[in-house]
C-alpha cells in the first residue's frame, strides 16, 4: 500500500498524518507500506514541520523527520491512495490529476465515519497548540479506521 498525505503547506496536516500512520502501519505490522507527505504549494519545501505540529507528535511518542516538498505529478500513478485534508485539498488535487492518475483522491476524514467531523482544519493559524492537538485526535482515528479496512 502506498499512500500520500496532502495539505496546502505539507508543515501541519499533512506530516502530522504521515507520522501517524507510520506509527499505525507499524503497530499492525504493515512495514511493507509505503507512506509520504507533500504539500499543494511550495511555501515549505525544504523545511521542517510547523513546530507544534512537532511538539504535539512529541506528546504522543512520535516524531518526523520529514522535509516539505510539492506534489509532483508521478505522485499520481505512485501512490495508491492520496487523501486530501479538506474540500479545497481534495478539489485542487482532482484538478491536477493528471489523465493516468491511479491513485484513489478522497478526504482523510472519510475514514472518521461521522459528518460533521470529515473535515481536517487547518490549525496553523490559532494561536497555541489546541487545534493541533484536535487535528492529531482526529487523524489518528482516520488512519486506525483506514488500516482496519485495509490490513
Amino acid at each position: 500500500m502506498k499512500i500520500l498525505f496532502v495539505c496546502i503547506g505539507n508543515s501541519c496536516r499533512s506530516p502530522m498524518a504521515e507520522s501517524v500512520m507510520r506509527s499505525v502501519a507499524t503497530k499492525h505490522g504493515l512495514t511493507d507500506w509505503q507512506i509520504d507527505s507533500a504539500a499543494l504549494r511550495e511555501w515549505n519545501v525544504g523545511r521542517r514541520p510547523e513546530e507544534r505540529a512537532l511538539t504535539v507528535l512529541a506528546e504522543n511518542g512520535l516524531s518526523s523527520d520529514h522535509v516539505g516538498r510539492q506534489i509532483v505529478p508521478q505522485n499520481f500513478v505512485h501512490f495508491d491512495h492520496i487523501f486530501g485534508m479538506d474540500e479545497g485539498n481534495v478539489a485542487d488535487l482532482l484538478a491536477r490529476a493528471p489523465s493516468e492518475c491511479s491513485a484513489k483522491i478522497e478526504l482523510l476524514g472519510n475514514y472518521r465515519y461521522k459528518e460533521l467531523d470529515k473535515i481536517i482544519f487547518d490549525p496553523y493559524f490559532e494561536h497555541g497548540i489546541h487545534g493541533f492537538r484536535r487535528c492529531f485526535d482526529q487523524i489518528v482515528i482516520c488512519c486506525e479506521n483506514f488500516v482496519k479496512l485495509h490490513k
